[in-house]
């Protein structure tokens, strides 16, 4: 997977900061996971001001991405493959 672009995604927050973005998982995501800067998801590695939080629903992900120039966004992605690695690899939230 080369670009977030690709992807179905549905935009929960725009313009948010990564603190509104993680208090919006930890309010509305099941579980979640943390990461540092730089996890890959989807081949593409987050950046932001740790704890990054990533949120999960059984196959879907919730988690904030930002586009230069645009900002950062919190997105959400089904994708049972994915979210089974970021179980894995990231620490419980």
């Amino acid at each position: 997977m080369g670009c977030i672009e690709s992807l179905s995604y549905e935009v929960v927050l725009q313009g948010a900061s990564f603190k509104e973005c993680r208090e919006y998982i930890r309010a509305n995501c099941r579980e979640y996971r943390i990461v540092e800067p730089g996890f890959k998801i989807f081949e593409k590695p987050i950046i932001g001001i740790p704890p990054i939080s990533i949120g999960l629903d059984g196959d879907t992900i919730t988690f904030p991405f930002t586009k230069p120039c645009y900002g950062t966004f919190l997105l959400r992605v089904d994708d049972s493959e994915e979210a089974e690695r970021i179980r894995r690899e990231g620490k419980p939230g």
